[in-house]
């Protein structure tokens, strides 16, 4: 359950202003309800009841994948393949190009929309009175306009006015978080999407569809949200490649036009090693790398809804959590009892439980219920007329029957109500009011029960406390999440004095603000002053929050450049989930929430996003691996054939050589996704010093490396040029997955954490293939003995030493200089 204060004015618009006439008299409608030739005339007009929804239609997003500077090049570089005629070439690029949009399209196909799932939100029949009857009719048809009955059990379908009937307890904590029911009577505004829980009652159909309060939420949840830090890396890496890979080519075309080479060979040759260079796949291999460790995170009971969230969850800093239901059980408890004018706490606890019905499902009564030891002690008395909850009398009244045939009268309700009824007396009054402080100051709510013994005077046998306890592990795991380097800030709708004690239980800490007068100037009043958000940064936790605080307080925290977590469950709360950097829809979410969320969780407590963020931060370290590792081939790769080129002036391998490498680094990498890596006890994010720094370093030795296996095999070998363009294929097809075991880990290669089972046999594999193939070509390249291949494995086995120990003391360097922290080692 999201927290916001049952006791305070809705966090929603208050109505329709006016009388009821007036209201009746503006809608053009009467308690008679309407014709159904005029609600069909408003439907056509005001249209269906329902949220709208955007679709875009799927082959159009297919084709969007096909469209765009590095897929133009790739379909370039195919074009010019069919043109002089080499049907190979042009096969591979083709599948390539296709394997990426396919991926693309699909994971975007998967991602779920959350103004469809707060459609289906709203209420699926509703009973109308139309032509003097009433109908069963879907939802949807309703209009503004429209008189229904809404009764125990429904789902409110629309914006209502309630104007016939004695009260209704409804249950709007989807809308307003508030965790008990609230009693609406003639004259009050219900919602849609709220629950009745108690009464019945006619109401006016004010707003339907998208003008309602759920709508315009909807609507917010449209315009909210921030960019994707993972989308601004992978750009900016793509750039990188993209820029330096051009340089490259240019220079290469305009020496060897000038050299007089074959346009068209040339032109086809340099379009091949830009797409071959470019990291065309690295958003695939990242987006597969995520989607299995969603897979893993919803073995967690954790299911990620936005494949990006899992890079965000990893550098998160900040988790705003709701009390109840996350850090608290969301069940009120009894707590001590005070006894007053009666010696015995059971009497209190008997009395209360006699002015409470189980078949209301009231969370206060079951609170009671339960305290008491024996329920069959019930059974003997027999209660002759109940009056539930009032909102005038503030309490619940029972006439009962005792076992010895006595009547009595007992009652239960807000202390000052009850103490009303009882003789004056300044001792008792005196005793109960601090009773109730020094309960209040602790975290308890109060209830006073009294009794009245047939005719006689009400005797105040004492007072209930309430409270809902904290979770049995949220002390524990606010404690892992602070060893992570996550500061957590509880976020309630209870008062201060109750969120303090709150806190001061967990070990959060005792400074909560107040949000009503943190967004005393309104949520969206221009933003908050300096002083404002330094309070929020500094603040432990904050009270009486509604849940339009909640989206203040993330865009606060955000400007001060932090990556924060939000959880909640109400569709009210949607648009904070939407604007978090990661939101976080808790155990028991509405369908909007859900939506809205980046991580839906299936199991109540904080334990579970812990551990979602200890997985994410696996992840973002299997794709930190990656991104270092593909910077490191292109540049291998690029300078190496350029300066090739420019030096020596032939090919050093050809350009169906060069699509063939793209698949043998590439396919089998996705095996990433599984493998073995450290948990960062801090916060992680893009440190684009690090991977800019260690890529080159390495990238520039692996060029150095291949340099030295060409001049062995043109000079020391004597090969052909084809056998040394084999020979070259073979080097940096071994070397690929060599380095990559190296830029894996920031620890000597041979240390744990080691490989995953799949990423070492994988690229076993894929090299095992590759040397089979440089042996028996099938003619496609021209081959070379075993003995120059086992040449060629022992050659790179030797060079990967070299590499990582220049990887150790790049690291060393910018650990020195703050650019990458100390890790603690740990492996999965």
């Amino acid at each position: 359950m999201a927290d916001k204060p049952a006791s305070k004015a809705h966090p929603v618009p208050s109505g329709p202003s006016g009388t009821l006439e007036e209201i009746f008299a503006r809608l053009r409608s009467s308690p008679g309800g309407l014709p159904a030739d005029e609600a069909a005339r408003r439907l056509a007009e005001a249209g269906p009841n329902a949220l709208e929804e955007h679709r875009m239609n799927p082959l159009l997003r297919f084709l969007g994948y096909f469209w765009g500077p590095i897929p133009w090049m790739i379909e370039v570089a195919a074009a010019l393949s069919a043109v002089v005629r080499h049907w190979a070439d042009f096969t591979i690029i083709v599948l390539l190009l296709v394997f990426n949009g396919v991926v693309g399209f699909w994971q975007e196909y998967k991602a779920a929309g959350a103004v469809a799932a707060l459609k289906q939100q709203l209420a699926l029949q509703a009973r109308v009175l139309r032509d003097g009857q009433w109908r069963q009719l879907p939802a949807r048809d309703l209009v503004p306009g429209d008189v229904i009955q809404i009764r125990l059990g429904d789902i409110v379908p629309a914006d209502v006015l309630l104007f016939e009937g004695e009260y209704l307890s409804v249950d709007q904590s989807a809308l307003t978080g508030e965790s008990l029911p609230v009693s609406k009577k003639a004259g009050d505004a219900a919602y849609s999407g709220t629950i009745v829980k108690q009464g019945e009652m006619r109401a006016l159909v004010t707003a339907t569809g998208m003008r309602t309060f759920f709508g315009r939420t909807a609507g917010l949840v449209e315009t909210a949200g921030a960019v994707s830090h993972f989308q601004k890396a992978v750009l900016r890496i793509g750039n990188y490649l993209i820029y330096l890979s051009l340089g490259l080519v240019v220079v290469l075309l305009s020496v060897q036009l000038a050299r007089g080479a074959p346009f068209l060979t040339l032109v086809q040759f340099a379009l091949i090693l830009t797409v071959a260079s470019i990291p065309v796949a690295m958003p695939a291999v990242l987006s597969v790398t995520m989607a299995v460790g969603a897979l893993a995170l919803s073995r967690l009971k954790a299911i990620v809804t936005r494949l990006e969230s899992i890079e965000e969850m990893a550098g998160i800093d900040v988790l705003c959590s709701d009390k109840t239901g996350t850090l608290t059980q969301n069940r009120l408890t009894l707590g001590p009892v005070v006894a007053v004018d009666t010696p015995m706490t059971d009497d209190v606890i008997l009395a209360a439980a006699l002015a409470s019905r189980e078949e209301d499902e009231d969370a206060i009564d079951r609170a009671v219920l339960e305290a008491l030891h024996d329920l069959s002690a019930l059974a003997a008395y027999r209660v002759r007329r109940f009056v539930p909850f009032d909102p005038v009398s503030k309490r619940t009244e029972a006439t009962v029957t005792a076992p010895d045939g006595t009547g009595m009268v007992v009652t239960k309700g807000a202390p000052q109500a009850v103490l009303a009824l009882c003789p004056p007396d300044e001792t008792r009054t005196a005793r109960v009011g601090q009773a109730v402080a020094d309960l209040a100051a602790k975290g308890y709510r109060t209830l006073g029960v009294a009794r009245r013994e047939g005719e006689g005077p009400w005797s105040f046998l004492g007072l209930l406390s309430l409270f809902d306890p904290p979770r049995a592990d949220s002390r524990e795991t606010i404690a892992q999440a602070i060893a992570h380097g996550i500061r957590v800030k509880m976020v309630t709708g209870d008062n201060v004095a109750i969120a303090r004690e709150i806190a001061g239980q967990l070990g959060l800490g005792r400074n909560i603000e107040p949000a009503g007068q943190l967004f005393a100037a309104g949520v969206d009043a221009g933003g908050l002053d300096d002083r404002s958000e330094a309070q929020i940064e500094a603040a432990d936790g904050f009270a009486e929050v509604f849940p339009e605080h909640k989206f203040g307080i993330v865009k606060a925290l955000q400007r001060h450049g932090h990556l924060v977590a939000m959880t909640g469950d109400g569709v009210n709360d949607a648009p904070a989930l939407k604007q978090a950097d990661v939101g976080i829809a808790v155990s028991g979410a509405t369908d909007a929430a859900r939506a809205a969320a980046d991580l839906v969780l299936t199991a109540p407590g904080l334990r579970v996003i812990i551990r979602a963020v200890e997985e994410a931060r696996r992840i973002f370290e299997r794709m930190n691996s990656y991104v270092i590792y593909r910077i490191t081939e292109t540049i291998r790769i690029m300078f190496f054939v350029v300066l090739a080129m420019l030096v020596f002036n032939f090919y050093p391998i050809s350009a169906v050589m060069i699509i063939l490498l793209a698949f043998f680094n590439d396919l089998p990498i996705m095996a990433i996704a599984s493998d073995n890596t450290w948990l960062d006890p801090e916060p992680v994010r893009w440190n684009m010093r690090r991977v800019l720094t260690v890529s080159p370093v390495l990238g520039l030795i692996g060029v150095v490396e291949t340099f030295g296996i060409l001049l062995i095999a043109k000079d020391g070998l004597h090969m052909n040029l084809p056998q040394v363009q084999t020979l070259i294929f073979l080097k940096l097809a071994v070397a690929g997955h060599l380095t990559l075991f190296v830029a894996r880990s920031r620890q000597p290669f041979f240390r744990p954490p080691y490989p995953s089972r799949m990423l070492f046999w994988s690229a076993v594999a894929t090299k095992a293939a590759a040397t089979v193939f440089v042996i028996y070509p099938f003619g496609l390249i021209t081959p070379i003995n075993g003995a120059d291949a086992a040449l060629v494995w022992g050659y790179c086995l030797g060079w990967i030493f070299l590499e990582d120990q220049a990887k150790l003391a790049v690291y060393r360097r910018l650990e020195r200089t703050g650019a990458a922290p100390a890790r603690v080692q740990a492996t999965v």
